[in-house]
């Protein structure tokens, strides 16, 4: 009985869920970027959002170094 294809699976899911759950914060202060431009608090601005999102995914990176997510 080989169980290895199994395992390598589970272990590559486990990792996948673990970096997902690591980028929920950054991915709770991009949504609350939106709702804030959405509720008017934030003025709509394309060059705003790309320096919020230039500056999430620099925290993101430093924050979690190798686990971050790469795009």
């Amino acid at each position: 009985m080989n169980d290895s294809p199994n395992l390598a699976n589970t272990t590559a899911s486990l990792g996948h869920t673990l970096a997902l759950v690591k980028g929920l914060p950054f991915d709770m202060a991009r949504e609350q970027y939106a709702k804030a431009v959405q509720v008017g608090l934030i003025q709509r601005s394309m060059l705003a959002w790309a320096k919020f999102e230039r500056q999430m995914d620099l925290m993101e990176k430093i924050t979690l170094g190798p686990w971050a997510r790469r795009v």
